[in-house]
């Protein structure tokens, strides 16, 4: 006879599903706790915002709209996944570009989070990434409309700032890619 943990209905003290195993089809390990605007997870039950999809392969204008588009509603978490995905899925050239962009969204979540290191260190790690892609010649000034001095520019302030102790609102604190 099945004892009642054995219902995929109960749940724990924290209201997770009892031998619930968040995999994708593939078997990998997923997280489908609800999670806050700056990606922090949430208590299972809890509302959450809705996550961004993975793996959508997206024009580059609109990656460039949709990353700005969060970044503005404080999401920037969510804008990283936006920025990941083209780093995954664009053309080898851009990959660098991508994972810049994708490393300064994750600076302002931690920032945001009140992780001066993490936020000060990721800031000038993604500002040094978007510099270097655009001095190597392999896209133009203003790829897709950013302005990459610019961006680059704010990350290193931001950086400087959370280093001096200030606090991070990051939909207040939001760049403007495109400038």
């Amino acid at each position: 006879m099945d004892s009642p943990a054995d219902s995929p209905m109960d749940r724990t003290a924290s209201n997770r599903p009892v031998d619930a195993r968040d995999r994708d089809d593939e078997g990998r390990a997923r997280n489908a706790r609800p999670r806050d605007g700056l990606g922090r997870p949430l208590p299972y039950g809890a509302d959450g915002v809705p996550r961004q999809p993975e793996g959508v392969v997206r024009a580059p204008d609109e990656t460039v709209a949709e990353a700005q588009r969060l970044l503005e509603e404080g999401k920037p978490f969510h804008a990283h996944e936006v920025f990941e995905d083209a780093w995954k899925s664009g053309p080898a050239q851009e990959r660098e570009l991508w994972r810049g962009m994708a490393q300064l969204a994750v600076g302002l979540t931690h920032a945001a989070r009140g992780n001066v290191t993490g936020g000060a260190r990721l800031l000038r790690r993604g500002a040094g990434a978007v510099t270097d892609w655009a001095a190597s010649g392999a896209g133009r000034g203003r790829p897709y409309g950013m302005d990459l001095g610019g961006v680059a520019g704010w990350a290193r302030a931001l950086a400087d700032e959370v280093e001096g102790g200030a606090s991070v609102d990051a939909g207040a604190r939001a760049p403007r890619l495109r400038g």
